[in-house]
């Protein structure tokens, strides 16, 4: 059990997928940290603590969008999992996609896990709090 705040890093472009997402991580009591980037170069800056996120701590789990502006989900996945210093972070693939190419290729590219996001609250909060009882509860997330 994680008994240290889990810094999350959830990276998304949709302001309602955003908005969805914290108030299903409250409604659920999941009181960890959680920062939110827009697009790919973004979220490759900020794990690489790049620029204005130079302060900012590296996560301890990634909730990835796979349809992202500026640079794809599966670009950042595939810099993530080729990075000796990022290699280790989880990544659980969180997005709307259902296509069988995507989730292959997430696999490929290491993702931890690939989650497609219900559009219904309730079903989405049902995934969140899976996501809370799995990875923020049960597994052992590396500290470095």
């Amino acid at each position: 059990m994680n008994s240290h705040l889990v810094n999350i890093l959830l990276v998304e472009d949709s302001p309602t997928d955003i908005e969805l997402t914290i108030e299903a991580l409250d409604y659920a009591k999941v009181s960890n940290k959680l920062s939110v980037v827009e697009d790919g170069v973004q979220a490759l800056a900020f794990l690489r603590q790049e620029g204005r996120y130079a302060q900012e701590s590296r996560p301890d789990l990634i909730l990835l969008d796979l349809n992202l502006p500026k640079k794809s989900g599966l670009e950042v996945l595939a810099e993530i999992k080729a990075d000796p210093e990022l290699s280790f972070i989880p990544v659980v693939v969180l997005t709307t996609s259902q296509a069988d190419e995507d989730v292959v290729n997430s696999y490929r590219l290491h993702a931890n896990c690939y989650i497609t996001k219900p559009v219904d609250f309730e079903q989405f909060l049902k995934v969140v709090r899976s996501i809370d009882d799995f990875w923020l509860s049960i597994v052992k997330l590396p500290r470095k």
